[in-house]
Protein backbone atom coordinates (compact mmCIF):
# COMPACT_ATOMS: atom_id res chain seq x y z
CA UNK A 1 0.00 0.00 0.00
CA UNK A 2 1.14 3.54 -0.72
CA UNK A 3 2.76 5.51 2.08
CA UNK A 4 0.51 8.35 3.22
CA UNK A 5 0.38 11.49 5.32
CA UNK A 6 -2.86 11.99 7.29
CA UNK A 7 -4.48 15.06 8.85
CA UNK A 8 -7.74 14.97 10.82
CA UNK A 9 -9.58 18.27 11.05
CA UNK A 10 -11.28 17.07 14.27
CA UNK A 11 -11.48 13.88 16.36
CA UNK A 12 -13.52 10.94 15.06
CA UNK A 13 -13.62 11.83 11.32
CA UNK A 14 -16.91 11.10 9.59
CA UNK A 15 -15.59 11.58 6.04
CA UNK A 16 -12.34 11.20 4.13
CA UNK A 17 -10.65 13.12 1.33
CA UNK A 18 -7.90 11.19 -0.47
CA UNK A 19 -5.80 13.84 -2.25
CA UNK A 20 -3.16 12.94 -4.85
CA UNK A 21 -0.28 15.29 -5.65
CA UNK A 22 1.15 16.16 -9.04
CA UNK A 23 4.22 14.96 -10.93
CA UNK A 24 7.46 15.32 -8.97
CA UNK A 25 5.78 16.44 -5.74
CA UNK A 26 4.80 14.31 -2.73
CA UNK A 27 2.04 13.96 -0.17
CA UNK A 28 3.15 17.08 1.69
CA UNK A 29 2.32 19.31 -1.29
CA UNK A 30 -1.27 20.13 -0.31
CA UNK A 31 -0.91 19.64 3.43
CA UNK A 32 -1.00 23.42 4.14
CA UNK A 33 -4.36 23.83 2.38
CA UNK A 34 -6.34 21.66 4.81
CA UNK A 35 -6.94 24.35 7.41
CA UNK A 36 -7.45 27.03 4.75
CA UNK A 37 -10.54 25.17 3.51
CA UNK A 38 -12.46 26.19 6.66
CA UNK A 39 -14.62 23.08 6.64
CA UNK A 40 -15.90 22.98 10.24
CA UNK A 41 -16.34 19.23 9.63
CA UNK A 42 -14.55 16.20 11.06
CA UNK A 43 -12.67 15.01 7.96
CA UNK A 44 -9.63 12.80 7.51
CA UNK A 45 -7.34 14.03 4.74
CA UNK A 46 -5.15 11.30 3.29
CA UNK A 47 -2.20 12.44 1.17
CA UNK A 48 -0.46 9.50 -0.51
CA UNK A 49 3.08 9.62 -1.90
CA UNK A 50 3.29 8.41 -5.50
CA UNK A 51 5.88 5.71 -6.28
CA UNK A 52 9.25 6.64 -7.73
CA UNK A 53 9.58 6.01 -11.46
CA UNK A 54 11.45 7.11 -14.56
CA UNK A 55 9.53 9.81 -16.46
CA UNK A 56 10.20 9.87 -20.20
CA UNK A 57 9.36 13.54 -20.83
CA UNK A 58 11.84 14.54 -18.11
CA UNK A 59 14.73 12.72 -19.81
CA UNK A 60 14.09 9.58 -17.82
CA UNK A 61 14.64 11.28 -14.47
CA UNK A 62 13.37 9.24 -11.53
CA UNK A 63 10.74 11.08 -9.48
CA UNK A 64 7.41 10.56 -7.82
CA UNK A 65 4.79 10.01 -10.52
CA UNK A 66 1.43 8.33 -10.93
CA UNK A 67 2.23 7.26 -14.52
CA UNK A 68 4.75 7.95 -17.26
CA UNK A 69 4.39 10.85 -19.68
CA UNK A 70 6.02 10.44 -23.08
CA UNK A 71 5.13 13.72 -24.83
CA UNK A 72 3.78 17.20 -24.22
CA UNK A 73 0.65 16.18 -26.14
CA UNK A 74 -1.00 14.44 -23.20
CA UNK A 75 -3.48 12.62 -25.43
CA UNK A 76 -0.79 10.68 -27.32
CA UNK A 77 1.07 7.59 -26.12
CA UNK A 78 -0.87 7.44 -22.86
CA UNK A 79 0.63 5.14 -20.23
CA UNK A 80 -2.51 3.09 -19.71
CA UNK A 81 -0.64 0.43 -17.71
CA UNK A 82 0.70 3.07 -15.32
CA UNK A 83 -2.66 4.82 -15.02
CA UNK A 84 -4.43 1.58 -14.16
CA UNK A 85 -1.74 0.60 -11.66
CA UNK A 86 -2.28 3.91 -9.84
CA UNK A 87 -6.03 3.36 -10.02
CA UNK A 88 -5.55 0.03 -8.24
CA UNK A 89 -3.35 1.68 -5.61
CA UNK A 90 -5.98 4.36 -4.98
CA UNK A 91 -8.69 1.71 -4.71
CA UNK A 92 -6.62 0.11 -1.93
CA UNK A 93 -6.67 3.40 -0.03
CA UNK A 94 -10.44 3.66 -0.51
CA UNK A 95 -10.78 0.12 0.88
CA UNK A 96 -8.69 1.09 3.91
CA UNK A 97 -10.92 4.08 4.62
CA UNK A 98 -14.00 1.91 4.36
CA UNK A 99 -12.43 -0.63 6.73
CA UNK A 100 -11.91 2.23 9.17
CA UNK A 101 -15.62 2.99 9.14
CA UNK A 102 -15.97 5.64 6.41
CA UNK A 103 -18.67 4.62 3.90
CA UNK A 104 -18.03 5.12 0.20
CA UNK A 105 -20.56 7.98 -0.05
CA UNK A 106 -18.45 9.92 2.49
CA UNK A 107 -15.19 9.61 0.54
CA UNK A 108 -13.96 12.29 -1.86
CA UNK A 109 -11.18 11.62 -4.36
CA UNK A 110 -9.08 14.68 -5.10
CA UNK A 111 -5.95 15.43 -7.06
CA UNK A 112 -3.83 18.01 -8.80
CA UNK A 113 -2.48 17.52 -12.34
CA UNK A 114 -1.42 13.85 -12.63
CA UNK A 115 -3.11 13.21 -9.30
CA UNK A 116 -6.35 14.71 -10.58
CA UNK A 117 -6.20 12.46 -13.64
CA UNK A 118 -6.00 9.40 -11.36
CA UNK A 119 -8.83 10.73 -9.18
CA UNK A 120 -11.03 10.95 -12.30
CA UNK A 121 -9.84 7.59 -13.62
CA UNK A 122 -10.68 5.86 -10.35
CA UNK A 123 -13.77 7.71 -9.18
CA UNK A 124 -15.65 7.33 -12.46
CA UNK A 125 -15.08 3.57 -12.43
CA UNK A 126 -15.52 2.83 -8.73
CA UNK A 127 -18.39 0.35 -8.23
CA UNK A 128 -19.97 2.20 -5.30
CA UNK A 129 -21.11 5.82 -5.26
CA UNK A 130 -18.51 8.17 -3.77
CA UNK A 131 -19.10 11.65 -2.31
CA UNK A 132 -17.41 13.34 -5.26
CA UNK A 133 -14.28 13.97 -7.32
CA UNK A 134 -12.11 17.08 -7.11
CA UNK A 135 -9.93 17.44 -10.23
CA UNK A 136 -7.55 20.41 -10.25
CA UNK A 137 -5.46 21.58 -13.22
CA UNK A 138 -5.90 18.23 -14.90
CA UNK A 139 -7.63 16.26 -17.66
CA UNK A 140 -9.45 12.99 -18.21
CA UNK A 141 -7.03 10.15 -19.06
CA UNK A 142 -7.92 7.14 -21.24
CA UNK A 143 -11.16 8.88 -22.17
CA UNK A 144 -12.07 6.27 -24.78
CA UNK A 145 -12.83 3.65 -22.12
CA UNK A 146 -14.87 5.81 -19.74
CA UNK A 147 -18.32 5.24 -21.22
CA UNK A 148 -17.91 1.47 -21.13
CA UNK A 149 -16.24 1.26 -17.72
CA UNK A 150 -17.98 3.99 -15.73
CA UNK A 151 -20.96 3.36 -13.51
CA UNK A 152 -24.03 4.63 -15.33
CA UNK A 153 -26.04 4.43 -12.08
CA UNK A 154 -23.65 6.97 -10.53
CA UNK A 155 -23.87 9.67 -13.20
CA UNK A 156 -25.04 12.16 -10.54
CA UNK A 157 -21.58 11.97 -8.94
CA UNK A 158 -20.50 15.57 -8.16
CA UNK A 159 -17.29 16.62 -9.93
CA UNK A 160 -15.37 19.81 -9.21
CA UNK A 161 -12.96 20.84 -11.96
CA UNK A 162 -10.75 23.94 -11.82
CA UNK A 163 -8.01 25.20 -14.11
CA UNK A 164 -5.75 28.16 -14.75
CA UNK A 165 -6.22 29.88 -18.10
CA UNK A 166 -2.44 30.51 -18.22
CA UNK A 167 -1.48 26.87 -17.58
CA UNK A 168 1.58 25.94 -19.72
CA UNK A 169 1.68 22.31 -18.50
CA UNK A 170 -1.89 21.09 -18.98
CA UNK A 171 -3.52 23.43 -21.53
CA UNK A 172 -6.87 24.74 -20.38
CA UNK A 173 -8.35 23.62 -23.73
CA UNK A 174 -7.60 20.01 -22.79
CA UNK A 175 -9.38 20.45 -19.47
CA UNK A 176 -12.36 22.11 -21.15
CA UNK A 177 -12.60 19.14 -23.54
CA UNK A 178 -12.58 16.77 -20.55
CA UNK A 179 -15.32 18.78 -18.91
CA UNK A 180 -17.47 18.70 -22.06
CA UNK A 181 -16.91 14.96 -22.42
CA UNK A 182 -18.04 14.30 -18.83
CA UNK A 183 -21.06 16.56 -19.17
CA UNK A 184 -21.94 14.71 -22.36
CA UNK A 185 -22.13 11.51 -20.30
CA UNK A 186 -24.44 13.23 -17.84
CA UNK A 187 -22.06 14.08 -15.00
CA UNK A 188 -22.72 17.37 -13.16
CA UNK A 189 -19.40 19.23 -13.39
CA UNK A 190 -18.83 22.38 -11.36
CA UNK A 191 -16.28 24.25 -13.46
CA UNK A 192 -14.01 27.14 -12.46
CA UNK A 193 -11.28 28.98 -14.37
CA UNK A 194 -8.76 31.29 -12.75
CA UNK A 195 -6.18 33.73 -14.08
CA UNK A 196 -3.19 31.63 -13.03
CA UNK A 197 -0.62 29.13 -14.38
CA UNK A 198 -0.29 25.47 -13.28
CA UNK A 199 -1.01 26.16 -9.63
CA UNK A 200 -3.69 26.84 -7.01
CA UNK A 201 -4.97 30.28 -5.97
CA UNK A 202 -6.74 31.73 -2.94
CA UNK A 203 -10.06 32.09 -4.76
CA UNK A 204 -9.88 28.44 -5.81
CA UNK A 205 -9.29 27.28 -2.23
CA UNK A 206 -12.42 29.18 -1.13
CA UNK A 207 -14.44 27.48 -3.89
CA UNK A 208 -13.00 24.08 -2.91
CA UNK A 209 -14.04 24.59 0.71
CA UNK A 210 -17.57 25.51 -0.28
CA UNK A 211 -17.90 22.53 -2.60
CA UNK A 212 -16.56 20.10 0.04
CA UNK A 213 -18.96 21.45 2.64
CA UNK A 214 -21.86 20.82 0.25
CA UNK A 215 -20.94 17.28 -0.82
CA UNK A 216 -20.06 16.21 2.73
CA UNK A 217 -22.99 17.95 4.44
Amino acid sequence: MLETLEIDTAPDPQASVIWLHGLGADGHDFEPIVHELDLALAVRFVFPHAPMMSVTINNGMVMRAWYDIAATDLGRHEDEVGVRASQAALEELIARERARGIPAHRIVLAGFSQGGAIALQTGLRYPDRLAGIMALSTYLPIAGTVAGESQAAHRALPIFMAHGDLDPIVPVARARDSRAFLEGLGYPVEWHEYNMPHSVCVEEIAHLGGWLRRVLA
